[in-house]
């Protein structure tokens, strides 16, 4: 496909230098430690697990698009098994204390049938465009056992700072920021069916540390910086 082959070699392209591709100064103004954002994620994901009555340590996990691995890295540890993957080799992190391969294609896994319990997608389908979403969706389906929870985290194109971000962002310059509304619709179209929607970061990082158990107040209004969209595998 077109939009496979041009986004595998642009993110081999930006490993180098990710992180300074990220560099912008109203994320910054945001977040001063760049793990912060990653924390907020396995904040909400472990909240929502809870939630679930769901124990992290007997879920076999797959970060799909997991990038270098951050998120794998701060909360792998937490299951019983932690598995990640990228359609650009080079943005793997050498040496990881879990399993990382390269996928085939933007739109297929390197994973058997029914093998996990529970994948995330972590800003990831804003990079796939087209019918390459419905393809990867249908992958993530496969990949997961019956009954399995998927949860897509998004940038929410409703919030005006987080628009801004990511139209100056490098990395970003082939972004199609997809609502939760829109997301939702892809994984019933897969068959998945919705579980649950959070918006999250509200609150800058200074902010957080003191009030962050405000932030689930607004969970259910559509204006956080990014969303998890938790959907489940059909039985």
């Amino acid at each position: 496909m077109q939009n496979e082959e041009k986004t595998i070699p642009e993110f081999d392209n930006y490993a180098p230098s990710y992180a300074e591709l990220l560099d912008d100064p109203l994320r910054n103004r945001f977040a001063r430690d760049p793990l912060h954002f990653h924390w907020r994620k396995w904040i909400l994901i472990k909240s929502i697990l809870k939630r679930l009555g769901m124990e992290a340590g007997a879920l076999r996990w797959l970060d799909v698009g997991c990038g270098q691995g951050e998120l794998l890295s701060l909360a792998g540890s937490r299951f019983a098994s932690a598995l990640g993957c990228d359609p650009s080799p080079e943005m793997l992190p050498p040496n990881a204390p879990f399993q990382t391969l390269a996928q085939p294609s933007l739109v297929q896994l390197p994973f058997e049938d029914a093998s996990v319990d529970f994948v995330t997608a972590v800003c990831v389908y804003h990079h796939v465009h087209g019918t390459a979403r419905t393809l990867l969706t249908d992958e993530i389906k496969r990949v997961l056992r019956p009954g399995g929870l998927c949860c897509v985290i998004e940038h929410n194109p409703w919030n005006p700072v987080t628009h801004s971000i990511v139209k100056r962002c490098p990395v970003d310059v082939d972004a199609e920021l997809l609502t939760a509304p829109a997301a939702n619709r892809l994984m019933k179209a897969s068959g998945f069916s919705w579980v649950s929607t959070d918006y999250f970061l509200y609150f800058p990082e200074s902010i957080f540390h003191r009030l962050g158990g405000l932030e689930t107040l607004f969970a259910r209004f559509p204006l956080g910086g990014q969303y998890a969209l938790l959907a489940k595998a059909p039985s």
